[in-house]
């Protein structure tokens, strides 16, 4: 089996493990129309399933404090948190084709805390993964003009990250940044920009890297709003005696359900990502599967076409840079 190694990008708190739970669970009821499932192992599917329970417990209370999200990769001891998460793609009822490899690696890892190889273990993620999802706390960003992005997101360390690792590229690759918790800045159109501005200021020095003569005609970067609950929204901030925000959010009615909405996006721009290097018909490091994987099934390639048809380009989904890898 072919394997796509993707990377889950973030500090401690900010997501990664949440946003792959809603990832994997809305995938399903996303594809009734197309001839497509998308199987976890044994391992990625006992853990998921823990992890959508707790998620799904938040709306058995009013108020969320701290966090509204899961137990991330910190929560697991030892080896296990950094095994990825495993998701096969392929026709229903057929032998998966295509091996998704989320890697969701402790966010401390991005902390000046981490060890050399810790951080040489995200290095070599970034390095050899094709399409790297950076998760990105939307509150922190958002509120007191971005206050505590820098604390909370790491933008600068994200950042020294892709300097090291993107030297001398000579193959596409994608990289999505993907608010979430950002239930409160997509209510009304003007929420919406004002998100979609802020997350262009906070990775402002991300985004001018990847727009440099080097690395422009090979990084597409896709920004994909995602709601991971929906009717859980951001509420105050405290902050404790040493200036450590706390950060709470409310259900937005007392009878409010579990309601994630757009979670299934960034599955599919990865998958039109690779139908268009299918299309483009070259061979890339780390992806000279994907002529064969889609070549030899006619039956894979619609279908995975048509679940890549479902791209959204409004609401805050936005192309910011190298639509040319995903125009089909």
């Amino acid at each position: 089996m072919q394997e796509l190694k993707i990377t889950m990008l973030g500090a401690s708190g900010v997501g990664k493990t949440t946003l792959l739970t809603v990832m994997y669970e809305q995938f399903e009821s996303c594809i009734d129309a197309v001839n497509l499932q998308l199987t976890p192992d044994n391992d990625t599917s006992a853990i998921l399933q823990e992890r959508l329970a707790e998620l799904k417990s938040l709306l058995n209370q009013f108020t969320a404090k701290g966090r509204v999200g899961i137990e991330g990769t910190e929560a697991l001891a030892g080896p296990q948190s950094l095994q990825p998460y495993v998701l096969d793609i392929g026709k229903i009822g057929k032998e998966p084709s295509l091996r998704l490899s989320f890697h969701d690696f402790p966010g401390i890892y991005l902390s000046s805390n981490a060890s050399s190889e810790e951080k040489e273990f995200v290095n070599s993620l970034i390095e050899k993964s094709s399409v790297i999802l950076i998760a990105i706390d939307a509150p922190a960003l958002m509120e007191r003009s971005g206050k505590y992005h820098d604390l909370i997101n790491k933008p600068q360390a994200i950042k020294d990250y892709f300097k090291k690792n993107l030297k001398s590229l000579q193959n596409p690759k994608m990289v999505i940044f993907a608010p979430v918790k950002c239930e409160k800045y997509l209510q009304t159109p003007q929420k919406t920009q004002e998100l979609i501005d802020a997350i262009r200021k906070g990775y402002s020095n991300l985004i001018k890297y990847f727009q440099s003569s080097e690395l422009n005609p090979w990084i597409v970067s896709i920004l994909t709003p995602v709601q991971t609950v929906g009717e859980v929204i951001f509420y105050r901030i405290e902050e404790d005696s040493n200036g450590n925000p706390k950060f709470s959010f409310r259900k937005t009615k007392a009878d409010a359900k579990y309601n994630p909405k757009d979670s299934e996006q960034p599955l599919r721009y990865i998958l039109r990502f690779l139908l268009k290097l299918h299309i483009d018909g070259r061979q890339w490091k780390y992806l000279n599967f994907i002529r064969n994987w889609l070549g030899l099934d006619k039956e894979l390639k619609e279908a995975v076409e048509e679940f890549a048809k479902g791209c959204k380009t409004t609401d805050g989904f936005t192309i910011m840079q190298g639509d040319k890898w995903i125009n089909i």
